[in-house]
């Protein structure tokens, strides 16, 4: 399977308006999800997938290039490259005429990172879009894996089976539960939305865990709905990276720069994870396994977690 990276920020821009890339990328996003199921009209589907597939096309061409702004931001954070790409096709099912398979086949194509599957119900939806997603690849010369996949758990049964989900294809990379006011989770669900987000704080936590035990590595939650509230966001945020989730779907450009502040380790932190490493060696040197560290014990355990941020975040 390609390597995947954490991906802070997923900035949703609507398919019929690809013009809207370079804003996104401007605002520093990590990712940009190319939108052809909710943000698209039906008469307008068929256009706003043909702008799509010329946007995925072109986003080749400016890669080769090395014409990427905002990526010494991403970099920072774990993160190379451009800007990725990825598109929420249509539903998988019969009800829209397999319209979502249509969508599929016209965007997998070189320049595009991945596929978010909208309303998935179980881990045959998965298993459908995997192997389209493979026969893609076949086409077009890619490896195997080439292309993630983001399932949205969106339904009551999605969510209850995220595990069994994340499991059904190795392509998963970003699993893991979208929640806004009004929207399809809260009709499935039947809680009532809050800006504080408690009551849908243990679904996120389940859904979470699921996507950990699945081995899926960069779990993404989301979505915070009010544009112009960024105190509330980074509440919101901040909540989603104590779970344990390592970045948010986005709605608006002016989200970004705070979830990917959030979602990314600031210099003090990265620098005490160096400390504390520097301290359990030199208590392993000294043949002892646990040290006070700034008044706290620590021991190896927490040293492994030092290093694996340090890793993720440029640190070592």
């Amino acid at each position: 399977m390609t390597h995947r990276v954490p991906l802070r920020s997923l900035l949703f821009v609507p398919g019929s308006r690809t013009d809207w890339l370079p804003k996104a990328e401007a605002a520093g996003a990590d990712a940009a999800i190319l939108d052809l199921e909710d943000a698209v009209p039906e008469d307008g589907k068929t256009a706003a997938r043909e702008a799509v597939a010329g946007a995925v096309d072109r986003s080749v061409a400016g890669a080769a290039d090395g014409a990427v702004s905002g990526a010494e931001d991403r970099g920072a954070a774990g993160t190379s490259g451009p800007m990725r790409l990825l598109v929420r096709i249509n539903a998988l099912d019969r009800a829209t005429g397999w319209q979502g398979a249509d969508d599929l086949r016209a965007v997998a194509r070189p320049g595009l990172y991945g596929i978010v599957l909208p309303k998935v119900s179980g881990p045959e939806d998965v298993t459908t879009a995997d192997r389209l997603l493979a026969w893609c690849e076949r086409e077009h010369g890619l490896p195997e894996g080439h292309f993630a996949l983001l399932p949205l758990l969106e339904t009551a049964r999605g969510l209850r089976e995220a595990y069994a989900i994340g499991r059904a294809a190795t392509r998963i990379a970003h699993l893991g539960a979208v929640t806004a006011p009004g929207g399809d989770v809260e009709r499935a669900i039947g809680y009532r939305w809050s800006p504080e987000g408690e009551e849908t704080r243990e679904l996120r936590a389940r859904a979470l865990l699921d996507a950990r035990a699945a081995d899926r590595p960069h779990p993404v939650a989301g979505l915070w709905a009010d544009v112009a509230d960024l105190a509330g966001l980074r509440r919101f945020a901040e909540q989603n990276r104590a779970l344990g989730y390592e970045g948010m779907a986005l709605i608006h450009p002016s989200h970004v720069p705070v979830v990917n502040e959030v979602f990314a380790p600031d210099a003090e932190e990265l620098a005490r994870c160096g400390r504390l490493i520097a301290a359990v060696e030199r208590a392993q040197a000294e043949g002892a396994g646990a040290v006070l560290f700034e008044g706290r014990m620590v021991d190896e355990a927490m040293a492994a977690t030092a290093r694996h941020t340090l890793s993720r975040h440029g640190g070592g």
